[in-house]
């Protein structure tokens, strides 16, 4: 059979028996999970079998061990007798207990589960655990039982997310500016008015799903079903998602299903004795650059756990989508470390992992089916052709996948060039690579430039002078260059680099430092694990310059609906370090050149008319020089050779945004 991904990218045709395989796969795999009379959505209901459940004279529990020769429930309940409530042995490997009476669990009270593998007796936290905490007295991480008689009062049937994402990245402990772990309620009173105020429609919550390391960043997860409790209870993240889609703000949650935390005392990792339970065996089961376990996505049991993982956080918190962390490290046996991926020999190899392509197949579908609006983004560095076309076409099912090769451009220009030496064809081409029909979140700095040992393109354009002269009392012409910079950056990465737009929470006004979680190297400080709202807040400083312009250009971009339209490149000159383009009935102007200003440049547009200026990175309000003149309107001419445009003063350092009146 020939799938349309053949006829979107010719290049591919080569690899139909690739293409015909992967399809195979899926149907094979689903036709070996569901047979004939089943179907996906049902198939990920594992959470609603297994964990802690409420029967109308007690309680459940269910857990799936099949290396367990015992298995038995401790806790609170019982005084921490580990042999008092022994478990039945069901089929499958699966172990079950009814507590009578509907007071034997207790929200609050703690639990473990023992298990009994050759002999050993092995303390576990329940797999399908919703509360994750640490028994301060025993020193014990342990699941906790959590209030569920009163169901969440949600309001946001019907929410729809918006149609082209401006993504604020987000986590929730660090979104505070005090020295401490912020809460899920202080990230609804306190960061949503700001994601709101400055026109992004999504956030995209980070370090969720519960991890015993809190400087992982949420990425080497213990406990899959836990809302992270550093930062309060499932109730109030709850909250704070109903309260995101009263504003209009869409929620994805960054999922991690690429690997899982080593760890045996709270994670996955041996958790029935085995290695193999959930994961590979031997090295193919570790992630030599991770220090982590790596899943047998060839396991049926292990895509019930993770598709019933993806299908619990929709269906019990009303997260809209997801962001799938480490998609790359998940397609190749070689997880993509040193791979330049320069063809497509690469994409269809014995590298690829074609059950976890099979995996993501299943798990995109079944996002869709559960909600037909539901947003999906690969973090994906490779450029597996199909990554986000429709499953149907041959594709893997995602939505978008991150321009990852985007912000790498960018340091690496800011590390290795002078100003002078910026390459102005480089930009371009970069910024609108794309697979054909394929589209893309662009972004020039996530959290992964905001860590300690990197930098944020403002601290690289100012360095120390951040901590001195950021004052509007206080010039400074590294300062002003890096105002400048920053926000031409911005502006060309948001208009050009994808279908949607990224911005970790705080880089919109240049936050200063690094991020560095605490831990014994810093004297387990939370100085550098915060985000200074203050620093915007206040405008005696300059941040807020940054913040204000921002908020303009993401507002500019929503109500051009600019994103959605095709890049027309007008003019590119090296030398003047000139790049001008055009998206529908917009044109866009930049000038980097670091010292050169253009009385009279030509600026070619697409159609003839009248133009105004929409936007001026120059603007004063914005940190600028007040060089652009914004009320004038520009009439355009028709060169001998049929070129449309118009003559206009371009500063040095500086973009326009022109509208065809």
């Amino acid at each position: 059979m020939s799938y349309k991904i053949l006829e979107i990218d010719p290049y591919l045709e080569p690899f139909e028996k690739d293409i015909n395989l992967r399809m195979d796969n899926l149907a094979r795999k689903k036709q070996q999970l569901f047979g004939n009379g089943g179907n996906l959505v049902d198939f990920a209901n594992g959470y609603e079998y297994f964990g802690f459940h409420r029967t109308k004279d007690g309680w459940v529990y269910r857990e799936w061990a099949p290396a367990a020769q015992e298995m038995y429930l401790t806790g609170d309940f019982n005084g921490w007798d580990v042999k008092a409530c022994p478990m039945r042995r069901l089929s499958g490997g699966v172990f079950e207990v009814y507590l009578e009476g509907k007071d034997t669990l207790q929200p609050g009270q703690k639990v473990q589960a023992i298990v009994i593998h050759d002999g050993q007796m092995l303390r576990r936290i329940p797999l399908y655990a919703t509360r994750v905490v640490q028994d301060r007295e025993k020193l014990l991480w342990c699941a906790e039982i959590e209030d569920t008689l009163e169901p969440y009062p949600w309001t946001d049937a019907g929410f729809v997310p918006a149609k082209t994402p401006f993504i604020y990245e987000c986590h929730i402990g660090m979104a505070q500016e005090k020295g401490a772990v912020g809460s899920y309620k202080e990230f609804t009173e306190n960061i949503l008015p700001r994601v709101k105020e400055l026109g992004y429609n999504t956030i995209q919550i980070m370090a969720i799903m519960e991890h015993p390391y809190y400087g992982s960043f949420g990425y080497q997860v213990s406990n899959f079903f836990a809302a992270s409790s550093r930062y309060g209870y499932s109730r109030d993240l709850k909250e704070l998602i109903n309260t995101a889609h009263s504003m209009g703000i869409t929620v994805l949650l960054d999922v991690v299903h690429s690997h899982a935390v080593k760890n045996t005392n709270e994670g996955l990792n041996e958790f029935d004795g085995t290695e193999y339970q959930f994961f590979h065996t031997g090295e193919k089961g570790n992630h030599s650059a991770w220090g982590t376990k790596l899943f047998n996505y060839g396991k049926n049991e292990v895509l019930h756990f993770l598709l019933s993982n993806l299908k619990y956080w929709m269906e019990i918190f009303h997260f809209d989508g997801f962001r799938f962390d480490g998609v790359t490290s998940m397609l190749y046996h070689d997880h993509g470390l040193g791979s330049a991926f320069s063809n497509y020999d690469m994409y269809f190899s014995m590298n690829t992992d074609v059950e976890s392509v099979t995996y993501l197949q299943l798990a995109n579908e079944l996002i869709h089916k559960l909600n037909p609006n539901a947003v999906t983004i690969a973090e994906d560095m490779s450029g597996m052709p199909g990554m986000c076309l429709p499953i149907e076409d041959g594709g893997i099912g995602f939505d978008y996948r991150l321009s990852m090769g985007v912000p790498d451009m960018w340091i690496k220009t800011l590390k290795e060039c002078t100003d002078e030496q910026w390459d102005i064809y480089k930009f371009w081409y970069e910024l609108i690579g794309r697979r054909p029909k394929e589209k893309n979140i662009g972004y020039c700095e996530s959290h992964d430039q905001a860590l300690v040992g990197d930098k944020t393109i403002m601290f690289r354009l100012c360095d120390a002078e951040m901590y001195t002269h950021m004052s509007k009392f206080f010039g400074s012409t590294i300062v002003d260059r890096g105002i400048a910079l920053h926000k031409m950056i911005r502006l060309v990465t948001a208009s050009l680099a994808g279908e949607g737009y990224l911005n970790f929470m705080g880089n919109e006004f240049g936050h200063p430092e690094w991020i560095d979680f605490p831990r014994e190297g810093n004297g387990w400080s939370y100085h550098y694990c915060r985000r200074q709202w203050s620093l915007v807040d206040n405008h005696d400083l300059r941040y807020h310059e940054l913040n204000d312009f921002d908020k303009a250009m993401v507002k500019l971009l929503k109500e051009e609906d600019v994103l959605s339209k095709e890049a027309v490149n007008r003019w590119m000159h090296q030398d003047d370090k000139i790049l001008i383009y055009s998206k529908g009935d917009m044109v866009f102007a930049f000038n980097f050149h670091p010292t050169k200003s253009f009385d009279g440049y030509f600026v070619p547009v697409g159609e003839p008319g009248a133009y105004e200026v929409v936007l001026s990175s120059d603007d004063g309000a914005f940190g600028g020089f007040g060089r652009v003149d914004t009320s004038y309107v520009y009439h355009t001419q028709t060169t001998p050779d049929n070129w449309h445009g118009f003559q206009c003063y371009l500063p040095s350092r500086s973009a326009i945004v022109f509208k065809k009146k």
